[in-house]
């Protein structure tokens, strides 16, 4: 029997490329619960089930709003689930500075409501995984790699929300036994991204010859990094933890190099063929509640045997070549 798999926010940004993976790369079936907000669009899924059609077959999407429990009917359009992946989440750390409740209501109350779901209705559940992010930890400074089980330190009400769902992860897994795990996974980037994040900006800009604004320190000498990776290398990392990991433990999902977002913009630049036209700002003046480094350390993982397939330029240049010819997305 073909496992079945739970993907709340699977018309996200990230959740979409998790099912166009699990598709190609399993026979299973897949349920995309989503709200379908600014956040998911049900574009993203078509093309990826418009890719093959004997796709459409194994997936199906089911409206719910994680902020309401889910009711009788919802679950027995469900039905039975084999994995859960928790996908679904705001995270736009402006917009949780604006309204913080509304952040608390979608991460906490929404994720409580999933685990509840999956505690009374799901006995022979297999697999729950929760994607959280490397945010909860703050910023990192300089030579720090923050491992999976250091303390919190939550810049914004974004990031503390996230932090806020993983302890109740935490404790549903201690207390009920449940079979959860706990990813963090920092920058991720890939097509069909939402215009205002960065590297498509960087894409557009440079294409159009705009002027890039990017954040840097205070004496605006140094930029802001990130590991950044890409979606094919996080699904890749989700289908090896359902295969390797163990419940109760979490897990970092690292890019395989730091980058500062000026080399990044620069490196895309090349690929571009075109002039990189920018200034470095102040991040703490021109972006309050916002971070100018994280790091994550990937030992665990690569210990384990996985590590990302590709280079970040070979990855920036699938993006560039693909967001050029379908314009549309930027």
């Amino acid at each position: 029997m073909n496992k079945k798999v739970l993907v709340t926010g699977g018309a996200g940004f990230i959740g979409h490329h998790v099912i166009d993976y699990l598709l190609r790369k399993t026979d299973w079936d897949l349920i995309s619960l989503d709200r379908l907000d600014f956040s998911g669009t049900l574009s993203r899924l078509q093309e990826v089930v418009g890719q093959n059609k004997k796709y459409g077959s194994r997936v199906r999407v089911i409206w719910h709003d994680l902020k309401a429990e889910i009711n009788d009917f919802t679950a027995k359009d469900i039905g039975h689930v084999d994995y859960i992946l928790h996908l679904a989440a705001g995270s736009h750390v402006d917009r949780s500075i604006e309204n913080p409740m509304e952040f608390v209501l979608d991460n906490v109350v929404g994720t409580a409501n999933l685990l509840e779901y999956a505690r009374k209705r799901l006995p022979n559940l297999e697999r729950l995984l929760y994607f959280s992010t490397d945010e909860v930890f703050g910023p990192a400074p300089e030579g720090v790699f923050y491992k999976e089980n250091d303390r919190y330190d939550s810049g914004n009400p974004y990031s503390a929300t996230k932090a806020g769902a993983e302890e109740l992860c935490v404790a549903y897994e201690n207390t009920y036994k449940m079979p959860i795990m706990i990813t963090h996974t920092m920058n991720v980037f890939g097509i069909r991204q939402h215009p205002e994040k960065f590297i498509p900006k960087i894409i557009r800009y440079v294409l159009e010859g705009k002027e890039l604004t990017i954040h840097a320190d205070k004496e605006c000498k140094n930029a802001g990094s990130r590991h950044y990776i890409n979606t094919e290398d996080v699904a890749d990392a989700i289908m090896f933890l359902l295969e390797n990991g163990k419940s109760g433990e979490k897990y970092n999902v690292v890019g395989k190099q730091e980058t500062d977002n000026l080399e990044l913009a620069q490196i895309i630049a090349g690929i571009l063929d075109k002039p990189l036209n920018y200034k470095l700002v102040d991040f703490h003046s021109s972006r309050p509640g916002h971070d100018l480094r994280y790091a994550l350390c990937g030992e665990k993982m690569k210990e384990m045997g996985w590590v990302p397939r590709k280079e970040l330029v070979e990855r920036l240049q699938e993006v560039a070549s693909w967001t050029i010819e379908n314009d549309r997305w930027m």
